[in-house]
């Protein structure tokens, strides 16, 4: 699991990959529905968000793909799905705006970050358009510009 360089304690995994992907337009913080092994699961930081996405289903926004490790130690009655569906709460207005920015003007969703905020998992998801590829091509020189600069700047 990638982790972020400055992370602080709430945070749980960090989807570094989306940055790269997508231009991020605008984030919001949604609640995330999670069973009791799960809750568990994020508490040892075992969720990988590299492959995640969010969908809109019938009025409802779900995130799918992410990936929550079972603990060796769950209970023996529970038969644990690490890569289920998981309804993401949000707010009507903040729904209704998400599904309109998708459906009619071509924007994605994206996972980026879990953490928790007073002990609660949150998830902050991003309206987000997808990079081309040489969009990306010019990511990856700025940032290979900044870390020669940081070392000139060094010596």
């Amino acid at each position: 699991m990638a982790k972020a360089k400055k992370q602080d304690s709430n945070t749980i995994a960090v989807n570094r990959k989306a940055t790269f992907d997508y231009f991020i337009e605008e984030q919001f913080e949604a609640g995330i529905a999670l069973e009791g092994w799960e809750v568990k699961s994020l508490r040892d930081g075992r969720l990988q968000l590299k492959e995640s996405y969010v969908i809109v289903q019938n009025g409802e926004i779900f995130l799918v793909g992410a990936h929550v490790s079972p603990l060796k130690q769950a209970s023996t009655h529970i038969h644990p799905t690490p890569t289920r569906s998981r309804k993401l709460l949000l707010h009507r207005k903040e729904i209704n705006k998400l599904i309109g920015a998708v459906d009619r003007e071509g924007y994605t969703l994206v996972p980026l970050s879990m953490y928790w905020s007073k002990g609660r998992a949150k998830l902050k998801i991003a309206l987000a358009k997808g990079k081309k590829q040489h969009d990306k091509r010019q990511a990856i020189k700025q940032r290979e510009w900044d870390r020669d600069k940081q070392r000139l700047l060094k010596m």
